[in-house]
């Protein structure tokens, strides 16, 4: 059944099977016939009907797309393999990308459903405590910021998604350890939730007070797109540093109506014809799968063309001329490095197949499949994450991640020059992944910037820039 890498049998593969077959209620239900599929040939011909149906979307074909909703469902499972349970949230998000043409019937059903800010803040940390990015991501930060203000006697940091304590604990205590002795530190934390805010004042206060460093807390309430510059409180005489943490994507959300004249909620797409190709069929994981057939690889630069980056840029352009006149010693960026900003549905659905399979695969390899802490974290997390990048449009759509060469020319643009990582910082960075006892995770630099990859997949990026004067 299963034949070499370069095999061109039109019969060889199940996949090209498949793709002929006609989704159309003569195949019956519930499909017998699909719960005998092995896992490897179950993940093909859900991606094949997740393509199928994606197309039905975009073109406004919704029996067609309800049919192959229908199939997926006997297939998807939210505590199934990999592909199973990527499937159930991409699926989720498609059907919730049709609903939103009837706006009340979406209202309706979504009329109940309240994320609690405790919620959010368990979610946060499961994330931070399953996944090693974010403590690569602060042991790189801090050890930039050490670099940055030694020597100095009045250290301001801004830190852009004040969520997690863990971060500034950290460096309290390296500060606290100075030959010269600490500075004086003033923390301005910016979050839209004030509860968050206030856990963190807390819990920083009372580490600082413990390793007697004079501190002081400073919580601005607000979105970042609605940021208010004059709260952040930036003194003259003290050392500036920034940082942001998987926030700057956000504020690449255009103008809804300008997005909405572009592109329509249920738009024409293009790549049906790849439907009907052949992918290999002896790889391990969803994200071998899609990898292997670059007939299904994403453009590295389909974000850059798209109508949703020219339009959205000028927010980022604004936001980026504000950070750069508050005259920083250092501005560390942590993003998730993918292309989630596409202008076609079909565009961002394969992106984020390719990038949300790594992370699917992350937690295949490291946790249970019935622990309930990796079922909050896929749902809570990656699915609204996932429901975002593909029923969402407009200023509704958050999650525009982009790839790091990206992030290097828009911000080179705006008046920063990149800080090359330090050795240390990078080999502080190595040893914290190493220490998580799972050879999938692992760190390449790129232009002086690191990539932290499952696999060879780059996930996470961090990068350092102070302003060219």
């Amino acid at each position: 059944m299963f034949q070499d890498e370069g095999s061109s049998s039109v019969t060889s593969s199940p996949f090209q099977f498949f793709s002929m077959m006609s989704l159309s209620p003569s195949l019956g239900s519930p499909y017998p016939w699909l719960r005998e599929l092995k896992s490897e040939e179950r993940g093909l011909y859900l991606i094949h009907l997740l393509l199928t149906c994606t197309n039905h979307v975009a073109s406004g074909n919704l029996e067609n797309a309800n049919m192959a909703l229908e199939q997926i469902s006997h297939l998807a499972s939210p505590d199934g393999d990999t592909m199973q349970r990527i499937a159930a949230y991409f699926t989720e998000a498609l059907a919730d990308r049709i609903l939103k043409a009837w706006p009340g019937l979406h209202k309706a059903l979504n009329s109940t459903r309240l994320v609690m800010v405790s919620e959010e803040i368990m979610v946060r940390k499961l994330f931070f405590e399953l996944f090693p990015f974010l403590k690569v991501a602060f042991v790189l930060t801090n050890q930039v910021i050490m670099e940055a203000m030694e020597g100095e006697k009045m250290v301001h940091i801004i830190d852009l998604n004040a969520a997690e304590p863990a971060q500034w604990i950290a460096l309290l205590q390296v500060l606290s350890a100075r030959p010269e002795g600490p500075p004086h530190l003033r923390i301005t934390g910016v979050h839209q939730q004030k509860e968050i805010l206030d856990q963190m004042a807390h819990k920083l206060i009372e580490e600082a007070e413990k390793l007697d460093i004079p501190f002081q807390f400073n919580p601005v309430v607000s979105k970042l797109e609605n940021l208010d510059f004059d709260k952040l409180r930036v003194k003259t005489g003290e050392a500036l540093a920034i940082s942001s943490i998987l926030q700057l994507h956000s504020l690449l959300t255009s103008d809804d109506e300008a997005m909405r004249r572009r592109t329509p909620l249920l738009t024409k797409c293009s790549n049906g014809s790849h439907l009907q190709r052949a992918v290999p069929m002896n790889q391990s994981s969803l994200g071998d799968l899609l990898e292997k057939d670059n007939r299904y690889s994403p453009s590295p630069d389909s974000a850059s063309s798209s109508p949703a980056s020219s339009i959205a840029s000028m927010n980022m352009e604004g936001f980026l001329n504000a950070l750069w006149g508050l005259s920083p010693k250092v501005m560390v960026v942590t993003e998730q490095d993918s292309n989630h900003n596409g202008s076609t549905l079909m565009e961002r659905l394969l992106e984020a197949l390719y990038s949300y399979a790594a992370l699917f695969d992350c937690l295949e390899s490291t946790v249970s499949r019935t622990s309930m802490e990796r079922l909050k974290v896929e749902k809570m997390l990656f699915g609204e994450e996932i429901k975002n990048i593909v029923a969402c449009e407009g200023a509704e759509r958050k999650e525009r991640h982009e790839k790091l060469d990206k992030w290097l020319q828009r911000l080179d643009l705006a008046g920063f020059g990149n800080v090359p990582l330090s050795y240390y910082g990078m080999l502080q960075a190595r040893r914290l992944l190493q220490s998580y006892g799972c050879e999938g995770y692992k760190m390449r630099e790129e232009n002086g910037c690191v990539a932290i990859c499952w696999q060879d997949r780059s996930l996470f990026s961090v990068s350092a820039w102070r302003p060219r004067k």
